[in-house]
């Protein structure tokens, strides 16, 4: 909260060293203290003297004072309508709240009312800033304004998005203390953040007791819920009845309820099961949406089934049905799976030429399936086009290219792709380790240390993996020095080397004769790691098996081992 500061409306105090005798006199004046009239008094003295003697009370000493707003310039004029947008505009969440209420506090004729505390409510729901939404709450439930419905399913339903089913309950059945008859609504509301957090048996719980409770009658979305509930904990026996039931309660059950339970026999892995209630649609008459259609499909391809797949699909473009976002991301990922880029790249282009945009997932398995096939060159045309296709790759599709180009030897294509990435985008700590694990693989160390200075610079943190690969780096170089200097860094800044660097390290060391650094590479490692019995095996096998001269820092290992 930022803190109110007071100005006086008339005259503003200057620092004076007067200070502490100017408040020592006004406490005495509203005390009853008879005043001291010496010349030599202050309080007498200082400009403010008229204004304070005036003053009765407390209450109207503190009237003779304006309190600075929040923001500025305030306006002089203020109804609810531009305070919405002003708090609507803040990025601040808690200058909002400040905002919200210095208007109602503080400005001069202005009064909330239910769309001003709407507009708040909905910011702190949306920020997850319960605690005071709920104070929000209380303030709204004692003032004397008309509350609406609508303000309780926002904050119900991100109560149910935030993981708190139970504070989703407690609003439902606060609704009435505002004066306010709970509809079928905010009820659908409740049963679906009931849903959304596994609260299977106390949504059919609620379902049963409606009408009595809360006198509620439901409809044939509040049957949805249940059997979505139902689905959900694999009960698709209990769902069915309650399809049943929906013609008696005056409902008709519509494309939404079946493909809901379709959904509970595809999660169960029964197609056949799935195929009946698809084919039930289609003999009610009815058209099956895209997500029917996606849905029946993903359940072949889980199963393997993929030319049941494609069959659905060209069944859903022949009866008109436009495949969406997500009809496509299954089927590619199927054709991954099947190790099938053709068709998978294909269907990516159509889902790119329809200005869907991929996943950043979806992307990458595209382009390690090209890759494994060898089809680098197409994996690199896919990232140019999602560039063109305004789908800036991200650096997980980033970082995944770079890898298949390091990997076949085309570091300086890598090089060259993480430049135009970096044009567009902030490079992650995943891309640049991937580059500089490529560089440092092919020798290329002082590109490597380029790039490191580049993220140093860039306040990109290095971390184990980084200084991993350039140990080994200079280890493949033949200059475990460097690793050792690398490794001493490393420590400085807290990271952890893994056994396997100091392995790589100590046989470089050993191979290139450099004895004078092993005992100081097993100290660093007694004192970072541990070492294991087995961890230190190897370091004596390695040791003894060289030439003469290694007794002395055997001996240095066993008395590491012995303290």
């Amino acid at each position: 909260m930022a803190r109110h500061l007071l100005s006086h409306p008339q005259r503003k105090p200057t620092p004076s060293t007067l200070l502490p005798a100017l408040l020592s006199a006004t406490a005495r004046s509203f005390s009853g203290d008879p005043p001291n009239h010496s010349s030599s008094d202050p309080f007498l003295a200082h400009p403010s003297h008229h204004h304070l003697s005036a003053v009765k009370s407390t209450h109207q000493l503190l009237e003779s004072y304006t309190v600075t707003p929040p923001i500025k310039p305030w306006p002089q004029r203020l109804s609810p309508k531009r305070l919405i947008s002003i708090i609507n505009r803040q990025q601040n969440l808690d200058l909002a709240l400040q905002i919200f209420q210095h208007a109602g506090k503080y400005h001069p004729g202005f009064h909330h009312n239910y769309e001003t505390y709407f507009a708040m409510a909905l910011k702190l729901a949306r920020s997850r800033a319960f605690e005071p939404l709920e104070t929000l709450l209380t303030e709204l439930q004692n003032s004397n304004i008309k509350s609406g419905e609508n303000l309780f399913i926002i904050v119900i339903r991100n109560y149910g998005i935030a993981s708190k089913p139970k504070h989703a309950l407690r609003t439902f059945l606060r609704i009435k203390d505002f004066g306010l008859q709970p509809s079928v609504r905010s009820f659908n509301t409740l049963l679906n953040a009931l849903t959304q957090n596994k609260q299977y048996e106390l949504v059919h719980v609620l379902f049963k007791n409606c009408r009595r409770k809360f006198n509620i009658i439901p409809n044939v979305f509040t049957c949805n819920i249940l059997i979505k509930g139902l689905c959900k904990n694999n009960d698709i026996e209990n769902a069915i009845r309650v399809l049943d039931e929906i013609p008696g309660m005056g409902l008709i059950p519509n494309v939404v309820t079946y493909t809901t339970i379709l959904g509970g026999y595809v999660s169960r892995g029964d197609m056949v099961g799935a195929k009946k209630v698809f084919d039930e649609i289609l003999d009610r008459g009815w058209l099956p949406d895209a997500t029917t259609y996606t849905i029946l499909m993903d359940g072949f391809c889980k199963q393997g089934r993929l030319l049941e797949a494609v069959k659905v699909m060209d069944d859903m473009e022949e009866n008109g049905v436009e495949p969406n976002d997500v009809t496509y991301g299954v089927m590619i990922e199927a054709y991954c799976e099947d190790k099938k880029s053709g068709e998978a790249l294909n269907l990516l282009n159509d889902m790119l030429e329809k200005k869907y945009i991929p996943s950043s997932a979806l992307c990458c398995k595209m382009i390690d399936v090209l890759c494994k096939e060898g089809k680098v060159e197409e994996a690199s045309d896919l990232w140019k086009k999602l560039l063109k296709k305004n789908c800036t790759p991200d650096n997980a599709i980033t970082s995944t290219l770079i890898h298949w180009l390091c990997k076949m030897g085309k570091i300086w294509e890598a090089r060259k792709l993480f430049n135009e990435f970096e044009k567009g985008s902030i490079p992650s700590l995943l891309t640049y380790n991937t580059l500089i694990a490529g560089m440092c693989e092919r020798g290329e160390l002082q590109e490597a240390g380029r790039l490191w200075d580049d993220m140093v610079e860039k306040k990109c943190k290095p971390n184990t993996f980084t200084y991993n690969m350039l140990i080994e780096g200079f280890c493949k170089v033949g200059n475990p020095r460097g690793g050792v200097r690398a490794l001493e860094e490393m420590l400085d800044k807290g990271c952890s080397p893994n056994k396997s660097t100091y392995f790589i390290l100590m046989e470089s060391l050993a191979n290139s004769g450099l004895e004078e650094h092993i005992s100081k590479v097993v100290g660093m490692a007694a004192s970072s790691i541990g070492i294991d019995r087995d961890s230190w095996g190897f370091f004596i096998d390695k040791l003894i098996g060289h030439k003469v001269g290694r007794g002395e820092i055997v001996d240095k290992i066993l008395s590491e081992m012995s303290t």
